[in-house]
């Protein structure tokens, strides 16, 4: 499926800034949202139809689509906590300072091309994902507003997140936004938690800490404590679906969600889960 099958609202709207003389295109972009391949796939397309030299149709053949279809184009820079280190920095669970430095340096110099840097994160797997207060720090951050304030011609500054509040507000301030939809089916399986958290609120508040327990046991490289957040939040939308009027869940699901994010942010999952079974445990 084309990306504008997929979207057709946002690469419409891009398409046409980018191809109107007289259209405004921000030179900072912010996408947040659960699916980052996506929006990973957008910020590369920005890249493309700003590059094209030929008719920026979704199959051009010049060279600067090639380019960036291979990931190999000069211009168009992916910034993560392994992408694009300089040499000498050995940092490897964040965006650097000299990441940024680096940044500041390559945008002095005229180019021919359009340079476009995505800022995201990457798992250990290689799979992006995306910018937080962890990652992408507020030194690292600030030291990129002026030029995000002043930009030079011909760049562009993209960043990706799950969720616009996991950044400063300063770069929030100066990008504009734009929420990136999942188009990808949802999997609503629980059945690794559902044997913990059957009927969780019958269980005695002195039991917490003991589910809290059980429920770091079963985190595994297969089974992120992230994943299993996941599978809770589906068994208590499966409850709330079949019970309407258990209004109690719409609490706990924004509990899960915020220790969906200080998983994200690198809490250890023994900690997250104490402080949650504690809320839901009651």
């Amino acid at each position: 499926m084309l990306l504008s099958d997929k979207y057709p609202f946002l690469t419409n709207y891009f398409e046409t800034a980018i191809k109107n003389p007289k259209g405004h295109l921000a030179q900072s972009i912010l996408f947040y949202g659960n699916d980052l391949n996506a929006q990973y796939t957008l910020a590369l397309e920005i890249a493309r139809l700003l590059n094209c030299t030929g008719d920026k149709s979704d199959n051009c053949e010049c060279l600067n689509c090639k380019w960036i279809r291979e990931g190999k184009h000069p211009a168009v820079l992916t910034i993560s906590r392994t992408d694009n280190k300089p040499d000498g920095d050995n940092s490897k669970t964040v965006i650097s300072v000299a990441q940024a430095e680096m940044v500041r340096n390559s945008i002095i110099t005229s180019s021919d091309f359009y340079k476009v840097f995505i800022f995201c994160d990457r798992d250990d797997d290689g799979n992006i994902q995306g910018l937080n207060g962890l990652n992408f720090q507020e030194a690292v951050a600030n030291s990129l507003l002026k030029s995000i304030e002043e930009p030079s011609e011909r760049v562009m500054f993209i960043f990706l997140t799950r969720d616009k509040n996991d950044l400063i507000s300063t770069i929030i301030s100066r990008s504009q936004c734009f929420f990136v939809p999942t188009k990808n089916r949802q999997s609503y399986d629980y059945s690794d938690i559902k044997g913990l958290f059957n009927n969780y609120w019958e269980t005695p508040r002195g039991k917490a800490f003991n589910v809290s327990e059980n429920f770091c046991k079963m985190v595994t490289e297969e089974k992120s404590a992230y994943k299993l957040l996941e599978q809770l939040q589906n068994y208590m939308l499966a409850i709330l679906k079949a019970n309407p009027k258990s209004v109690f869940l719409i609490d706990d699901l924004q509990s899960v969600e915020h220790s969906k994010k200080e998983i994200n942010k690198g809490m250890k999952p023994e900690i997250v889960f104490d402080e949650l079974c504690l809320k839901l445990i009651r």
